[in-house]
């Protein structure tokens, strides 16, 4: 049995918070940063405030706006276009998910492309597919390939499985791999022989949101495997999509739930926003 090398998303979301914020400090310009939160959400609640932290400490200035549960969909959209038109504000962030009766693909796509930090826009969507490197990159695939890449640089020809196929993160991370001249498999909840899809790979990056679905035997030796799910278990404790402990042993390289891909998220956000004051 191989050592297994955790990936520490801490130590290196630190390093580059400290790069960025030698960077807000040459830049002559405060970097600013609107939060729009809608409704009463906990877990919402708990990641603007991680994010709002993050911000603080690089020298970003924070916008919130929080707005009440019930409020209208013309409410938020009047929000964003008064962040759009403020200078001030060099990033917009919805936070999401928003409520039921509120429409949050069109909200986002009234969000000016170059304040899109969560390059959710489809400006930006297309800019990454057509590999135009000037468009805002998601943060969390941006904050994946960067934890792949601290493993290995270079990804040329190796295969990668991405389990998941949603907007937010399955699509924008194929897309990434590409670009790195990865060959890249998406699977998804109807694929047909999913274990031997994943055996294959030399990446395995799993997002589907089911609690250690990813068993040891799925992951071909000395993969680098990323577990983007964050599950919360009957005992309160998170866990990923991978079953960490059966992984150890087996991948060359795992990112650890918590303490692997979130704290990238929050980092790219940053950078994300310091790369839009610059623009």
């Amino acid at each position: 049995m191989s050592s297994t090398q955790i990936i520490d998303g801490k130590a290196i979301a630190a390093g580059l918070r400290e790069d960025l914020a030698a960077q807000v400090t040459a830049l002559g310009v405060q970097p600013g940063l609107a939060v729009i939160l809608v409704g009463d959400d906990p877990a919402s609640h708990v990641y603007v405030r991680n994010k709002i932290k993050a911000c603080e400490k690089v020298g970003i200035k924070s916008f919130e706006s929080r707005l009440p549960e019930k409020v209208t969909q013309a409410e938020v959209a009047a929000e964003i276009k008064a962040f759009n038109d403020n200078p001030r504000v060099h990033g917009i962030l919805m936070q999401l998910p928003v409520p039921d009766h509120l429409n949050s693909d069109d909200l986002i796509h009234l969000i000016d492309p170059a304040k899109d930090v969560d390059g959710l826009t489809f400006i930006n969507m297309g800019k990454l597919v057509a590999g135009d490197d000037s468009g805002m990159v998601p943060c969390t695939p941006q904050g994946s390939l960067t934890l792949i890449k601290s493993v290995e640089e270079n990804l040329s020809g190796k295969h990668a499985v991405v389990i998941g196929r949603s907007l937010l993160f399955g699509k924008p991370m194929a897309q990434l791999l590409l670009a790195e001249n990865c060959t890249v498999t998406t699977a998804h909840s109807r694929t047909q022989n999913l274990e031997e899809v994943c055996k294959q790979a030399d990446i395995l990056v799993a997002a589907v949101g089911r609690a250690k679905m990813v068993k040891g035997s799925w992951i071909k030796p000395g993969a680098i495997v990323i577990d983007v799910g964050i599950n919360r278990q009957e005992d309160g404790k998170l866990c990923g999509d991978v079953d960490f402990t059966q992984a150890q042993g087996v991948a060359g390289a795992i990112t650890p739930v918590p303490g692997g891909v979130g704290p990238m998220t929050i980092a790219c956000l940053l950078k994300n926003t310091v790369a839009a004051a610059k623009a």
